[in-house]
């Protein structure tokens, strides 16, 4: 639950320039670090306390795609990526929705988080701080860049390889339905 409340904080203070206010990039990557970690040790601790619920394995993912949406209009806001980059991100996004509103329709829950899904959410959670430094100047802001931009092309890749195997895994699910019937 804190990690959602940590969202529209970040959002805030990524766009405070934007709005006239001072900079709060430092604050900003904070929370995002913040986040990132409270994520990691939740899951682990979970796993390892056999404490998994139903809500977590909703709550969880709800949490990597909101942070992902604030930060993804926060950096374009302030230019930092690419239009195009942000809307291959929501693309895919919009892809699973409709993917979910089908497996609802044939009366399945949505489909699990796969590794390569968190594969890519994680490289992602690392190319935005990363990005966000890189609004700068000097060897941090270029090493920020560098490292940024490969996390960020690996994680889109494969964000839209864990999306095309959950297509995958609906168009199997469905069809085995209409076989059935």
């Amino acid at each position: 639950m804190a990690r959602l409340v940590g969202v529209p904080l970040f959002l805030w203070l990524i766009l405070r320039p934007v709005f006239g206010g001072p900079n709060s990039d430092s604050w900003a990557l904070l929370v995002l670090m913040l986040s990132g970690i409270s994520d990691y040790l939740d899951g682990k601790l979970a796993r390892r306390w056999n404490q998994i619920s139903s809500l977590g394995r909703l709550l969880d993912p709800a949490a990597d795609r909101l942070y992902i949406l604030s930060t993804l209009v926060g950096l374009t806001w302030r230019e930092i990526l690419p239009l195009w980059l942000t809307a291959a991100l929501l693309a895919r996004e919009l892809m699973l929705l409709v993917m979910v509103g089908i497996l609802r329709r044939h009366g399945y829950p949505p489909p699990q988080v796969n590794f390569l899904g968190k594969a890519a959410t994680f490289n992602l959670m690392y190319a935005f701080p990363l990005l966000l430094l890189s609004d700068g100047s000097g060897w941090l802001a270029t090493t920020g860049a560098i490292f940024g931009w490969a996390f960020a092309g690996w994680g889109t890749t494969l964000y839209w390889w864990a999306g095309i195997l959950y297509v995958i895994q609906v168009r199997r699910l469905v069809k085995a339905d209409e076989v059935a019937d």
